[in-house]
């Protein structure tokens, strides 16, 4: 199972600060939005109450929260539609780029523009996709074999310390009720959400391709209507990047 990367690490640092200025309160209110279009009822839709969970994590403000879920309701709004773009980078990585956007016309070109400016290059559906599983993914800032034992008790599949925390992996539709047990058994939970896990890994150990990967990902992850990155792209650990 794939475990933690620099990237992963270094986009919730990000999120932090993007959270500042209210671009990653823009990312989290389309993904309400959309997962609120199969009920606004957090506690009968699993995917939006993951959502909710989610901008929560981020302290995204309750009003904010609300106006993203009643946009499902208000006609007035732009329909948002989920597209999934496929892409190769330096080194030959694989990545997945989950947007949500009012007008593809307009996306498509930023991820394109994004993509190759950055040594990568657009790739056709299907062709990268089948390279990931979609799997629930919960980051524990908890160690040890109770937690370790915890999350295997609460229906995980997977689980793995890394890096002073613990990476919890389920299936996608148990996500919801695990992190529910993970709550309930007290663990302190840093991040949950939906991901993409590579069925194998491309490993980076040159600092050149290692720097061009990272300023892929952080450019396609700047785009407005980019909502996640998943790549299978793993940075050796002793590959300092500035």
């Amino acid at each position: 199972m794939s475990g933690h990367s620099k990237w992963s690490t270094i986009k919730r640092e990000k999120g932090a600060k993007d959270a500042k200025r209210g671009a990653v309160f823009t990312k989290l209110g389309n993904m309400i939005a959309i997962a609120a279009r199969g009920g606004a009822d957090p506690t009968m839709n699993p995917t939006l109450a993951m959502a909710v969970e989610k901008a929560r994590m981020a302290n995204m403000p309750v009003a904010n929260i609300q106006r993203a879920i009643d946009r499902v309701s208000d006609k007035s709004q732009a329909v948002l539609e989920e597209i999934t773009y496929e892409a190769y980078g330096p080194g030959g990585i694989a990545l997945l780029i989950e947007t949500a956007t009012d007008n593809k016309n307009r996306t498509y070109p930023e991820v394109r523009t994004a993509v190759t400016k950055h040594g990568g290059t657009m790739a056709d559906a299907g062709s990268v996709a089948f390279q990931f599983t979609r799997k629930g993914q919960i980051i524990l800032n908890e160690t040890g074999d109770d937690a370790l034992l915890t999350a295997l008790d609460a229906g995980a599949e997977d689980a793995r310390e890394e890096d002073g925390e613990m990476l919890v992996y389920t299936d996608q539709r148990e996500l919801h009720n695990v992190l529910k047990a993970l709550k309930e058994a007290g663990l302190k939970i840093t991040e949950a959400g939906l991901t993409y896990v590579p069925a194998a890994e491309v490993r980076i150990d040159n600092p050149e391709t290692a720097r061009k990967v990272m300023n892929l990902l952080d450019a396609i992850d700047d785009v407005d209507d980019v909502v996640d990155v998943h790549t299978n792209a793993d940075i050796a650990d002793d590959i300092t990047i500035e």
